[in-house]
């Protein structure tokens, strides 16, 4: 086992004499992180927040990135187990392609952790945010200001489970209104690695299909949403049409502000981050997922099998609550009110 089980026995044993604690432990703590594309901006706020909290234990930080390749990253595991991982914090370029780095992991006694993006393994403590709500916001966002009219649907990667989770939670929202014929679906589409120049040519040929008649996007993140936007912007349309995103993206709040851009989630990345690295020390510490702080189960993938999982809760940010994105400091107002003329939105008068 390459877990601290033992470690603990004997670290109890020598805490009944006041000789140390399990809190000294941490500092022999390896966690492994594999990164499926760190060229986002969105996985640098969660980097931090992740070494953060693995600073207050004394634990290890080790990290690998995919570049976007699911071969690599496979390769990427087997070098951080090479390192001395106890624990693996996997955010997976492909939930499939990583099964068999998971099951090496699993069969050497190294706990797993899929970070924001689920593995469908019995042996992963699936951590992220509500997905099918944050699909929900998304599509409610856009519908409070376009309830009527031509749609198109970005979405993420087709071999990322969230890409589904979220279009479930936008389509709960919408088929109402689409069986109803209120809303029509111009255009959908999967955009290979969430690129924001992928998400831009998805919506360009959805513009051309449709001789420009599109009054809303459902996009799935901001990076993408920033495609999206150049595509309309390129078309005179942009500000005129509702674009969804999440992440908090500081480009797409200052988006928000301009008004090109409707909404964004906010996934507080340090959140995040932070209870990954937190879970991961106790993982490594030999504690059960099942005993972790707000783990239930979890089984809303494709092939419905059960996972441990927390689930955070996030926030919608639009033009009427720009300061509280702002309060929690994620952002400067600076920054969200960058080029903004204080006639478009108050918050930066």
């Amino acid at each position: 086992m390459r877990t601290l089980k033992n470690l603990v026995l004997g670290a109890a044993i020598a805490a009944s004499l006041g000789l140390t604690s399990l809190a000294a432990l941490a500092k022999d703590v390896v966690v492994g992180v594999s990164w499926s594309n760190f060229q986002e901006e969105r996985w640098k706020t969660d980097e931090a927040a992740i070494k953060a909290a693995l600073a207050t234990h004394g634990a290890k930080y080790i990290s690998a990135d995919a570049q976007g390749s699911p071969t690599k990253q496979l390769a990427d595991v087997e070098d951080l187990i090479s390192k001395g991982a106890n624990v693996l914090v996997v955010l997976a370029m492909d939930s499939e392609a990583i099964l068999p780095a998971v099951k090496k992991a699993s069969d050497e006694g190294i706990p797993v952790i899929a970070y924001d993006r689920l593995i469908e393994s019995p042996n992963v403590l699936y951590i992220t945010f509500n997905n099918v709500e944050v699909g929900r916001m998304m599509a409610k966002a856009i519908y409070a200001v376009k309830p009527a009219g031509n749609y198109a649907f970005i979405k993420g990667d087709k071999g990322d489970p969230n890409a589904d989770f979220l279009f479930s939670g936008i389509t709960e929202v919408l088929k109402p209104a689409m069986t109803a014929g209120k809303i029509k679906n111009v255009g959908e589409s999967y955009t290979d690695g969430w690129k924001p120049d992928n998400a831009q040519k998805n919506m360009e040929q959805i513009l051309t299909k449709n001789n420009n008649k599109v009054d809303a996007v459902v996009c799935e993140n901001d990076g993408m949403a920033g495609g999206v936007v150049a595509a309309l912007a390129a078309q005179g349309m942009a500000g005129s049409v509702p674009v969804s995103g999440q992440d908090g993206d500081h480009a797409a709040i200052n988006r928000i502000a301009l008004g090109t851009q409707t909404v964004s989630i906010w996934k507080d990345a340090r959140d995040l981050g932070k209870t990954a690295g937190n879970a991961a020390v106790e993982l490594a510490d030999g504690k059960k997922m099942t005993a972790i702080a707000d783990v239930k189960p979890f089984s809303g993938g494709a092939k419905h099998i059960t996972v441990n999982g927390i689930l955070l809760t996030p926030l919608p940010i639009t033009k009427a609550n720009l300061n509280v994105i702002v309060d929690k400091g994620w952002i400067t107002k600076a920054e969200v009110c960058a080029g903004v003329k204080p006639e478009m939105t108050p918050f930066c008068k």
